[in-house]
């Protein structure tokens, strides 16, 4: 990738001249950059394609006989559309790894020398990350068909799930990045990573219903903003629950986070660069 490429005559060596058509011309190059690098290593790939499969077999067949007084089916139409929502955030939180071995291979070295707008490099990486989970959702949705998953409403509400999913996801890759800016090693930018989703996953409403946990973790998942996604996305799909109050909540739990952590991130990043 050339500079030519990236950027036009007029736009090099100042920053603060790049307009909106060119930014967005930067955000398009760096994508298929993080695209080509995907097709150059398709084992990255395995996280998006393979996790859904998992998550649906081991906890469908190990746990489902044990739920909802061993009906199966009955337990797919609830933990399905939750694992819509974990998708997302599972999948936001590798991103930080990525951009952390960026830094240390020296890919942003590259980047520096590079007439860009700094905050490209970062939104690349989300439009990125937005195709593989978008790819990661629509793997999960027809693996739960093919199990007996039913669509008890129609493709509107199905497109509002996967929306809201998006949403969602798209908020924690912003506190992913800054995480894999600020930790020293990828290693370390996963392991913190993994402490913060297995308490969200398993402290929510996604694997199973919140009234026979104890009471402290009941608090815990009633302000966990994964517990509402999961309530969301059942009330959209199948038909009944409230829709309005849990979709509320994760729409303006994820514009908070937004505000608070794409600005740091993106100070961050500019600091680093």
């Amino acid at each position: 990738m050339t500079a030519a490429t990236l950027a036009p005559a007029h736009a090099r060596g100042d920053e603060s001249r790049i307009g909106l058509a060119a930014n967005l011309r930067h955000v398009g190059a760096l994508t298929r950059r993080n695209l080509m690098r995907i097709k150059a290593d398709p084992e990255s790939m395995f996280d998006a394609v393979l996790m859904p499969i998992v998550f649906t077999v081991l906890f469908v067949y190990v746990f489902g006989g044990a739920m909802f007084a061993g009906d199966q089916d009955a337990y797919k139409q609830y933990m399905i559309p939750g694992l819509i929502g974990q998708t997302g955030m599972t999948l936001a939180l590798a991103v930080g790894t990525g951009l952390n071995s960026d830094f240390q291979t020296g890919v942003m070295d590259r980047f520096r020398t590079l007439p860009i707008g700094r905050a490209s490099v970062l939104l690349s990486k989300i439009v990125a990350e937005s195709l593989r989970a978008l790819l990661s959702t629509a793997i999960l949705l027809t693996f739960g068909f093919l199990l007996g998953f039913e669509l008890k409403t129609g493709v509107p509400e199905l497109l509002a799930t996967v929306g809201l999913s998006m949403v969602f996801g798209m908020s924690i890759v912003w506190i992913s990045m800054l995480l894999g800016m600020a930790l020293r090693s990828a290693q370390a930018v996963q392991g913190v990573s993994m402490l913060v989703l297995l308490p969200m996953q398993f402290g929510s409403s996604i694997f199973a219903p919140t009234d026979t946990m104890p009471g402290w973790l009941q608090a815990f998942t009633k302000v966990n903003p994964l517990s509402a996604l999961a309530d969301a996305s059942r009330a959209l799909l199948n038909g009944h629950g409230a829709v309005a109050h849990p979709v509320m909540v994760v729409v303006i739990w994820s514009a908070v986070s937004t505000a608070i952590f794409a600005p740091l991130a993106v100070a961050r990043f500019r600091k680093r660069t």
